[in-house]
């Protein structure tokens, strides 16, 4: 008798059985939601890039597309397991139960018992990833790429996966305790905001020369990204319902308004100091209202997020001051929108948490917030926002600082290679073509020797035949490929060329 047959019925048979408590609609639902929170990477790789300087703009949309392979990596290595292993009892951090993604097939999800612990899996691990893009704006214009990737499999190993652990994990200190954090106001926005605050602190400031008449150098692309990040959030705020249900559509509108809202609030703040109306202002503050969103969008009521909007709009804009008082060199603000944009969610969770909205997807019920009367709720989130900002802060200056005492592992670089830009000295490669290596005009013009085709009026050409007329080659564009000028007596003088090279009169002479 062939054996095969047999026991590929009843492993499919067993395996039917798992599923069938599984709805495909929500499957469905969260694998889409997913792809979406993974499409946010990009969107804050172009913003990063959008806002730093042409000559390190490539810089940081590199170590954003490289740390998300080392996330997916360090997800499947142990990160899932040590973030929601469901044996781990310490309240504190997973153990090694599912290391190597073992044990997580169908089982019913932490989360959820409506969809599998696989899927589950797969769509925390790009919110794993969001974290560390978001992580690695602190490294705008002066950080190092190589041990920056290490350093962010050890930062997901004690930062991100004991945050996680306390506020989703079954076991978690967070969870138990009541904490409400819909979609990760402490692991996410606090953890990547606060963490690239510490990870700036041990970097130090850049060069004064640097900070002078700093402006974004591009800031299409600083839109493209906020555009791009704004998709990807109803995806990463739907989601976090677990399922195509009518809290997932709560949290969308409540992201939108939100968004919304803080986008207007910011720009006319910034509005009473230049008298103008900014495209970086608008976004900066939708991006704040998309992180106060994260925590609360399951939670609160629409016209909640309405003054939730208002609130973090004005709170954040005024909290990019707070860099200034610390003397800490956070370029890119990442703690005055995401720190602060997920404190704030956070607290509002405590007063406008409606115990009727959550238990929209069938299958949450906690006490809610104020509007429940549920008064200790205030103090809770307000421990774990202390919680969460201390053990992040702390964490990352201590990793990051011991990376940085080892001679080959410093995280920044040189004065001089700081000068040269990020894309030429760590990558050798440029967002746009025209920024060359050499920027010396006559660096990359070579004299030519050859001879060179003259047009005459009737169309034909002729040869010129002197060694001696180093007249430069055509360059490409130029009409029928024949330079524009043909004769010495045409051609720049030495001090018109200083005028055309980008260098320094001096360092032209």
């Amino acid at each position: 008798m062939d054996r095969q047959p047999l026991l590929s019925r009843r492993v499919g048979q067993s395996l039917l059985a798992d599923v069938s408590q599984f709805d495909r609609g929500d499957m469905s639902f969260i694998i889409i939601c997913g792809a979406l929170v993974l499409f946010m990477v990009p969107g804050v790789a172009f913003l990063y890039s959008g806002l730093s300087r042409r000559k390190s703009a490539l810089h940081l949309i590199w170590i954003v597309t490289a740390s998300n392979a080392i996330v997916i990596f360090q997800w499947y290595f142990w990160g899932y397991s040590l973030a929601f292993s469901p044996t781990a009892t310490n309240g504190y951090i997973g153990n090694l139960h599912n290391f190597g993604m073992q044990h997580v097939l169908a089982d019913p999800s932490p989360g959820s018992p409506l969809i599998p612990e696989l899927l589950y899996s797969f769509y925390q691990m790009e919110f794993a990833c969001v974290t560390v893009a978001i992580l690695m704006g602190a490294l705008a214009e002066r950080g190092r790429v190589l041990p920056a990737l290490l350093f962010v499999f050890c930062w997901m190993t004690i930062v991100y996966c004991p945050l996680a652990c306390w506020a989703w994990a079954p076991n978690g200190w967070g969870f138990t305790w009541g904490v409400l954090d819909y979609a990760g106001g402490g692991p996410v926005e606090i953890g990547s905001g606060i963490g690239g605050l510490a990870y700036s602190w041990v970097l130090g400031r850049r060069s004064e020369r640097e900070l002078i008449n700093f402006r974004p150098h591009n800031v299409s692309l600083v839109a493209l990204g906020t555009f791009i990040l704004w998709v990807g959030w109803l995806g990463f705020n739907g989601g976090s319902a677990f399922g195509a249900n009518l809290r997932a559509v709560l949290a969308v509108w409540n992201s939108m308004i939100c968004a919304a809202f803080a986008g207007f609030v910011w720009c006319f703040l910034d509005y009473r100091i230049e008298k103008k109306l900014t495209m970086v202002g608008f976004c900066s503050g939708t991006i704040a209202g998309l992180v106060a969103a994260t925590p609360s969008s399951g939670y609160i009521p629409l016209w909640g997020s309405v003054v939730l909007g208002v609130v973090v709009g004005a709170v954040s804009n005024y909290a990019t001051k707070l860099k200034f008082l610390l003397r800490i060199d956070d370029a890119l603000d990442l703690a005055a929108e995401h720190a602060m944009g997920g404190i704030i969610g956070l607290l509002f969770n405590a007063l406008f948490a409606d115990k009727n909205l959550i238990a929209l997807d069938g299958v949450t019920s906690v006490p809610g917030g104020w509007l429940n009367h549920n008064w200790k709720q205030l103090y809770i989130q307000f421990a774990y926002v202390c919680a969460t900002v201390g053990y992040s802060f702390f964490m990352t200056a201590l990793l990051a600082k011991t990376f940085d005492m080892v001679p080959w592992m410093r995280l920044r670089t040189s004065p001089e290679e700081e000068a040269l830009g990020m894309d030429d000295v760590q990558l050798g490669e440029f967002v746009t073509d025209y920024v060359e290596v050499r920027r010396d005009y006559r660096d990359w013009t070579p004299a030519y020797d050859g001879a060179l085709p003259m047009h005459t009026k009737g169309g034909s050409s002729e040869t010129t035949s002197s060694a001696t007329d180093n007249s430069p080659p055509a360059a490409a564009g130029d009409r029928h490929g024949a330079p524009d000028l043909t004769n010495k007596a045409q051609r720049p003088q030495q001090n018109e060329l200083d005028i055309i090279s980008e260098k320094p009169a001096e360092e032209t002479s």
